[in-house]
C-alpha cells in the first residue's frame, strides 16, 4: 500500500537526555512504529518494531499495544499488527490514496486465511453483480470466478445483498428485468419467493446462496455501506457443500463476515470524497 511510505528518520536513539526538555521519548516510538508501515510492510510484529528502532521487545509491544487501543492499528490472533482504517484515513492528508480494492486486499487475505476458504469484494454494475476484489485459495470449491467475472443477482448471494438496499419496486423491477434461468435444481427464480429472500437479507444483515449457482458451492455475503449507509458493495466467502453446512457457516463464518464487512464499509468511507 502507498499510503505508508514517509520519510523514516534514520537516528534510532531515544535518550531524552540527547533532546530538548519538552521531548516525549513515548511519542516517538510510536511514531518510528507507525513509519514502518512504509508500503512495502504492511503487517508487524512486537519483536520485528524492537529490532527495526532499537528499542526493547517490551517497550514495543506497550507501544503497538497502545497503538491498537487507540484505533491506529490492529492485532490478529498470530500477534501481527497491521494499520486501521483509522490510520489509513490520517495518511490521506499526505499522500495519494490508493484505490479502495488496492487497500482492501489485505483484509481478504487475512478473511481467506482465517476461513480457508476464497473470499471476494463485489459491485452492482448492469445488474450483475461484479467481481472487484477476490483472494484465492488452494482448495477447488467455486466456478473459477476471477475480477472482472459476474454473477447473476437473482441467485447469487452477492446480488441480493447488492439490491437489498433499493426500494421494494425498484429490486422489483430489475428482478423482473432479469433472465432467471435455473441453474440448479436448487436455484430460486419466483419473483415472490426472491423478494422474500431480499427482504430477509434487510433484517438479517446477511445473504446466502445454497447451491444455487453451481451444486456443491455455497456462498454467504454481507453489505458494505458508504458513509450514508447505503449499500456500495458486498463481502462474500464461497465453500463446500460437501465440507460446510449452512448451520456451520451461520456459526463460523457469518460472525467474521459482518466484522469484516463493518472494517471495510470504514475503509470504503475513508475513500469518498466530500461531496460524493
Amino acid at each position: 500500500m502507498g499510503d505508508f511510505i514517509v520519510s523514516t528518520p534514520r537516528d534510532k536513539t531515544f535518550d531524552a537526555k540527547a533532546r530538548p526538555a519538552e521531548w516525549m521519548a513515548g511519542l516517538a516510538k510510536g511514531l518510528a512504529i507507525i513509519e514502518m508501515f512504509d508500503g512495502v510492510r504492511y503487517t508487524l510484529t512486537s519483536a520485528e518494531a524492537a529490532r527495526h528502532i532499537g528499542i526493547s521487545r517490551a517497550t514495543a509491544r506497550r507501544c503497538l499495544l497502545t497503538l491498537a487501543e487507540l484505533g491506529y492499528v490492529e492485532r490478529d490472533a498470530d500477534q501481527y499488527f497491521k494499520p486501521s482504517a483509522r490510520l489509513i484515513r490520517l495518511s490521506r492528508g499526505y499522500t495519494k490514496p490508493t484505490s479502495f480494492t488496492e487497500a482492501a486486499q489485505s483484509m481478504l487475505d487475512s478473511m481467506r486465511d482465517t476461513l480457508e476458504d476464497p473470499v471476494s469484494i463485489t459491485m452492482l454494475e448492469n445488474d450483475e453483480s461484479v467481481f472487484v476484489a477476490r483472494a484465492e485459495t488452494s482448495r477447488v470449491v467455486t466456478t473459477g470466478v476471477k475480477v472482472g467475472g459476474r454473477l447473476p443477482i437473482y441467485c447469487s448471494a452477492t446480488g441480493r445483498v447488492l439490491i437489498s438496499d433499493l426500494p421494494i419496486e425498484r429490486a422489483k423491477a430489475k428482478l423482473a428485468d432479469n433472465d432467471r434461468v435455473r441453474r440448479t435444481p436448487k436455484t430460486c427464480t419466483e419473483l415472490p419467493a426472491l423478494l422474500e429472500r431480499i427482504d430477509a437479507v434487510r433484517h438479517d444483515g446477511i445473504a446466502i446462496s445454497d447451491e444455487e449457482i453451481e451444486l456443491g458451492m455455497r456462498a454467504m455475503a454481507a453489505p458494505i455501506r458508504d458513509t450514508a449507509g447505503a449499500v456500495v458493495a458486498a463481502l462474500s466467502v464461497s465453500t463446500s457443500s460437501a465440507r460446510v453446512s449452512v448451520e456451520a457457516m451461520r456459526a463460523r463464518y457469518q460472525p467474521v463476515l459482518l466484522a469484516q464487512a463493518m472494517k471495510l464499509s470504514d475503509l470504503w468511507q475513508t475513500f469518498e470524497r466530500p461531496g460524493k
